[in-house]
């Protein structure tokens, strides 16, 4: 049998008629290579490009992960580290000093000594990967139930990671890929000590607004620089990517060399529609609220406009990508491309008797999962509350009650973090949604509600909170901490009479959905064993916030009746500025009103590319085959959604900042002299 799989493993590359005559495409599942299993052969016969390992291990230790979810590289050999503004934004925040405010000045170290040091930021460079396939998968095999399998294979993760820490000193974690086809140990080295060299205002980083950044984001200057320390001084590395002196140019093969987050183009039917009818949804009515709640506070307080536009850009964003998502899951040709692939991995598996017996199950295991979960998904929901978006309040009551429930305290530096920069307003606005949606998911004539909140309505019940709860301080908090269970649950706070009461039913379904969950996952692993054994790796594997090559071209599109160029440039963003009146959100910072006779509006300024991306990217270095720096990506215009499920060219479009527009704007309106030799040069002079 795997002797077929083989042939048919080669077959893959050759013959498109395979894929087309069964309704969906060749790369319906993307584009996103590991390193470790590299299509040279494809690469050489679509790009006559033949890739060698020095290549790759060069473009593999230039690239970096930044933070806790973006993408960023190495671009001169004294740590000089590209990635986008939106990413950096928060950092830049956290080192602004009192009458300082980078989001309308930006920021730009003229020095080494004036780069400014970013306490929380850490940088990630992928130095090793070990395939434990083997050992996860034994360790699993041994479980007699569903729930013993997935403790059994955390089991084993957590010891091959705790045994190659240990005898490395890398930051290793064990991904899972192809749903549990195959396990990878990635091993990093972590660099602490970042500072902050240069970051332009908010304004051109995200030009246009909601109107043209979170639809047709191509004029743009998102990037920002920061630089690696090691002992105090700039690290020296052989590894980092050169600036490409003339950029792309169409058809030219390209590759963006980041970390995707996250997608789901191998689950199955049923988790799609799971994800269509309970998961996304619930995640948009939070957002939804939130866009409108801080739109309102930041017009009603405009003094806090600093501490709260990052929270509403990244709800603008996150709001845009959940609402493409649903978009995508409710389009039929969509979804029946992804059930056209999933039948024809039924029909390998029914045709064979062994994986039949074997495997031939998994597609109504998953669906049945999904079903008891979405039949529990509302309640529990009612309880666990609104997750990113949950207030001080419920958050702290959370947290201290399940401690006390292992007679654990939780640690005082737990709560100064989670009441540090606390807003009672803007607090407020959250505990009113969070008051809403338990009323809304559980019922005012729940039990638990009743006994807890007397059957209030939303605003009433987060005014009774408010009054009769220690949570509204820092203070409060740390002196409830030490308190034990039966403290607790006897001091008249509502919030502990809300866990007290709901606990025994929330156990109960929490059980429940555990159990769903685990035969869900336990099935969708067998899944990904069917699936690397029919199509072993030449297709990727789902994104997992881990090192990717994506290949592609720059090309334009179709767009409203139009077409999108594939290049923008300066002349098209000032078209913007005086078309629409130079008034919010096409206004621009003052350095760049009033154009400087050396900026070169010609100059390609942004660029969309076919190359498949996902959130994650965010800061990928788009390169040449001579791994020089020709982009920097920064999203996805609005018709790339949907790849979070499915990867098509038709109009979906990478979008970076070009090579040369970053550079020409550096130079000529930032005047930023010594940063630009170092781009030019790849080190300081």
């Amino acid at each position: 049998m795997r002797k077929l799989y083989a042939i048919l493993l080669g077959l893959l590359f050759v013959i498109q008629p395979l894929f087309a005559q069964n309704g969906f495409e060749k790369f319906d599942v993307g584009k996103m290579w590991t390193f470790e299993h590299v299509p040279s052969d494809y690469f050489s016969q679509t790009y006559g490009f033949s890739i060698t390992k020095e290549w790759l291990d060069d473009v593999r230790l230039s690239a970096l992960r930044f933070g806790n979810g973006c993408s960023a590289s190495f671009i001169s050999e004294d740590g000089l580290v590209m990635t986008n503004h939106h990413c950096g934004r928060g950092y830049v925040t956290s080192v602004t000093r009192e009458g300082e405010d980078f989001s309308k000045t930006g920021f730009w170290a003229s020095t080494l000594a004036d780069e400014r040091s970013v306490p929380s930021l850490f940088v990630d460079r992928l130095m090793n990967t070990i395939d434990v396939t083997k050992e996860v998968q034994e360790a699993m095999e041994q479980g007699k139930s569903n729930t013993e399998k997935t403790a059994l294979k955390n089991q084993k993760i957590k010891e091959i990671e705790t045994k190659y820490r240990a005898e490395t000193g890398f930051q290793c974690s064990v991904i899972t890929f192809y749903n549990g086809g195959m396990y990878m140990l990635y091993c990093y080295k972590r660099y602490t000590d970042v500072r902050l060299v240069f970051s332009p205002e908010n304004y051109i980083a995200h030009y246009g607004g909601d109107p043209d950044n979170f639809t047709y984001p191509r004029y743009d200057y998102d990037a920002a620089f920061f630089r690696v320390y090691e002992n105090g001084a700039p690290i020296k590395t052989d590894n980092f990517f050169a600036w490409s002196k003339n950029g792309a140019s169409e058809g030219e093969p390209l590759f963006v060399i980041g970390n995707p987050g996250s997608t789901e183009r191998l689950k199955t039917y049923a988790q799609l529609e799971f994800a269509r009818d309970y998961q996304i949804p619930s995640r948009l009515k939070g957002l939804n609220y939130m866009v409108g709640f801080l739109e309102k506070f930041l017009q009603d307080n405009p003094g806090k406009t600093q501490q709260f536009q990052d929270a509403l850009f990244g709800a603008y964003n996150s709001q845009k990508v959940f609402n493409g998502q649903l978009k995508a899951l409710k389009d039929g040709a969509m979804m029946e491309r992804k059930k056209n692939f999933e039948n024809h991995l039924k029909e390998k598996v029914n045709s064979d008797a062994g994986l039949k017996q074997k495997y031939g199950n998994i597609w109504t295991e998953i669906e049945n999962g999904c079903k008891e979960w979405g039949n529990l998904f509302n309640e529990l929901a009612g309880y666990e509350g609104t997750g990113r978006y949950t207030s001080r309040n419920f958050a702290s009551a959370r947290l201290i009650y399940r401690n006390a429930l292992e007679n654990k305290v939780t640690p005082d530096s737990i709560i100064n973090m989670l009441y540090r920069n606390y807003d009672a307003d803007y607090n407020k606005g959250l505990l009113k949604f969070e008051c809403s949606e338990m009323i809304s998911l559980l019922g005012k004539d729940n039990t638990v509600m009743k006994k807890a909140f007397g059957g209030k309505s939303a605003d009433e019940m987060a005014e009774y909170i408010l009054l009769n709860t220690k949570t509204v301080t820092k203070e409060g908090v740390l002196e409830l901490a030490q308190m034990k269970k039966e403290q607790l649950e006897s001091s008249g706070d509502p919030l502990f009479v809300f866990y007290k009461e709901a606990f025994p039913r929330y156990s109960e379904i929490a059980a429940k959905q555990k159990e769903a969950q685990a035969k869900i996952e336990v099935n969708a692993q067998n899944l990904g064993r069917v699936i690397f054994d029919i199509y072993g790796t030449s297709i990727p594997p789902d994104a997992t916030l881990t090192l990717r090559i994506s290949d592609g071209t720059i090309k334009s599109y179709e767009y409203n009746g139009t077409i999108a160029p594939a290049f923008t440039t300066f002349y098209g963003l000032y078209d913007r500025y005086f078309s629409h009146g130079k008034k919010y959100p096409w206004d621009l910072p003052e350095r760049w009103k009033n154009i400087p006779p050396e900026l070169k509006l010609e100059t390609p300024y942004n660029v969309a590319s076919t190359n498949d991306i996902i959130g994650g990217n965010s800061g990928s270095a788009m390169i040449n085959t001579n791994a020089e720096v020709v982009g920097l990506v920064f999203d996805g215009n609005i018709e790339s959604l949907p790849g979070r499920y499915i990867y098509t060219t038709e109009a979906n479009r990478t979008v970076s900042v070009d090579s040369r527009g970053l550079l020409e704007a550096l130079k000529n309106v930032y005047k930023a002299e010594r940063l630009v030799k170092e781009i030019e040069n790849g080190k300081m002079q």
